[in-house]
């Protein structure tokens, strides 16, 4: 029964915490890594609220010091979806009908428990799961995945708000509905506040999930579920389930239930999904929502007029932070030729102060990539371009496999501006720079927009207004989020609604209201006070 109607204001950003040497949070964080370390987790399936355990076991290792066992993991298999997705329908109904405010606060009360109690728990959990030093952590598992939950209750509220006008005689209303039947969520191992948000932002809505997150988040993400639970989350509202990608997409797309997709990954894969779910459009109740965000080749364009310190800050930042395995890391860069010395140079002395190791010393700016796969890809790109004369390895090119998966940032001028670096995404750290004669901006602003299927994020410098307002005119299409003298990173919920077109996905923008609209289905009910009683209309009247 609603008795009332509640108010969520806007929030305001989580505060990022510092780390610094002295402060209690770096103190509270390093006494957590040495507990998680110290112990051997057990992690579950979550099936309808109850811990599924198949004794069918993966390992759980820090990328940096893989000899280390976290803990082990169950895997699943096809029966398990099958019970994770009727365990979601059975939800359904109680979930879907629960108050607004009950559901708002089951989320508002996860957001602070992640503040306060867990904090350092998802931050160490992350650290140690997917090799990020404590800043990246704490501005990705902590304050992003804590302002997704709380500007999403905001935008939902204000998403109710919105009804159609009534003329005189009538009440017309508009309903929120969730979608009919099961989303499914698959989430990537790079940001935990992704892999908590994909599923959490569609139960907010009212819809029930299954939730399969990358074999390499599950550290993390089986933390965010204990924490959900804690928050009052009902059984059955999200399962998490521990599956291969195949496994998933054979039960959920050829399931009749089947109601939406909520992705971030690979390009390939998301296509192949969508091909999928457009073959078996016959076996669903409902047109499903596909919701995606996919590859990057995100670019840094300089123009003459740039602050070279500027320009090398936006770079080792833009394309070094979290080992360059963000989706929107700057991996392509185009350099007038009237800074190029100086900015080569420069460039050449960040990365070879950058120190690399392991999470718990946080002197660390760059830590190990994710696992032995990409260490293999990543390494092919550099050794490919040691090789080959039209490329220049400017500095890095080390990869070392004895301890962890550690690739050595390394930067590559490429000769040609369609050079395979410049093209393909590499998702590690590397960065391939191309140096373009200073009088070519305009023709070089083409070549940006044209180089790469993909249009996520881009970034240009300059103190020209006349060269910004181009570069923001011809690169309109180019990148979804888009940067004016910073890095091509770092997208704030609230501040900076995230997501890219072309080949990088739909552009639902997370961390916006837009996104939350993907997972509600609209009904107009009105409701006339004095029903007509004859068909006819005055018009017909002879006289």
């Amino acid at each position: 029964m609603n008795l009332g109607y509640f108010s969520y204001p806007m929030p305001v950003n989580e505060p990022v915490l510092s780390y610094a040497p002295g402060s209690p949070e770096r103190k509270t964080l390093k006494a957590v890594l040495a507990e998680l370390k110290s112990e051997q987790v057990d992690v579950p399936m979550y099936i309808g609220g109850k811990e599924v355990r198949t004794n069918k076991l993966g390992e759980l290792h820090p990328p940096h010091e893989t000899a280390h066992l976290l803990g082990r993991y169950h895997k699943g298999e096809e029966k398990h979806v099958t019970q994770a997705i009727d365990a979601a329908l059975a939800a359904h109904a109680s979930w879907s009908s629960m108050n607004w405010e009950t559901r708002a606060n089951i989320f508002l009360r996860a957001a602070d428990l992640l503040a306060t109690k867990y904090r350092p728990y998802i931050n160490g959990t992350t650290m140690l799961g997917q090799s990020k030093n404590a800043f990246q952590a704490e501005i990705d598992a902590a304050c992003e995945l804590i302002d997704f939950l709380r500007f999403n209750v905001h935008f939902l509220s204000e998403i109710y708000k919105q009804q159609p006008i009534s003329s005189p005689g009538m009440h017309n209303r508009m309903e929120y509905r969730p979608l009919e039947g099961f989303v499914l969520a698959v989430t990537p191992f790079n940001f935990t506040a992704i892999g908590g948000n994909l599923p959490a932002s569609a139960a907010m809505c009212g819809n029930v999930v299954v939730w399969k997150c990358a074999n390499t988040q599950i550290y993390s993400a089986q933390m965010f579920m204990r924490i959900l639970k804690e928050a009052g989350l009902p059984d059955g509202v999200i399962n998490l389930i521990y599956v291969d990608g195949p496994t998933i997409g054979k039960v959920c797309f050829n399931h009749r239930e089947f109601a939406g997709v909520h992705f971030t990954g690979s390009t390939g894969v998301f296509n192949n999904m969508w091909e999928t779910i457009g073959k078996n459009m016959a076996n669903y109740r409902s047109y499903p929502r596909i919701v995606g965000e996919t590859g990057g080749k995100d670019f840094v364009i300089a123009h003459k007029s740039a602050d070279p310190d500027a320009v090398v800050t936006a770079l080792l930042r833009g394309a070094f932070e979290y080992q360059g395995q963000k989706c929107s890391a700057a991996s392509r860069a185009y350099i007038p030729s009237n800074m190029a010395e100086e900015v080569k140079k420069k460039l050449i002395a960040g990365v070879k102060s950058f120190k690399m190791g392991t999470v718990e010393d946080f002197s660390n700016f760059v830590n190990a990539v994710i696992d032995e796969k990409s260490f293999n890809s990543i390494k092919r790109y550099i050794e490919n371009a040691k090789k080959d004369p039209k490329a220049e390895i400017w500095v890095g090119g080390k990869c070392d496999s004895k301890q962890g998966w550690f690739v050595q940032p390394t930067i590559i001028e490429a000769k040609n501006p369609k050079y395979v670096t410049m093209c393909e995404e590499i998702f590690g750290p590397v960065l391939t720079v191309y140096i373009y004669s200073a009088n070519s901006f305009e023709k070089t602003l083409e070549l940006v927009d044209t180089t790469s299927p993909y249009a996520l994020t881009g970034a240009v410098l300059a103190k020209d207004r006349a060269a910004i307002e181009l570069a923001t005119d011809k690169l309109r299409n180019a990148a979804g989020n888009f940067y004016i003298n910073d890095k091509p990173t770092g997208a704030v919920v609230g501040q900076q609604p995230f997501g890219g077109a072309r080949g990088s996905g739909t552009n639902d923008k997370a961390g916006s209201i837009l996104n939350l609209y993907r997972w509600l289905s609209a009904r107009t009910i009105k409701e006339t006070f004095n029903s007509p009683v004859d068909y006819a209309y005055p018009f017909m009247a002879e006289k």
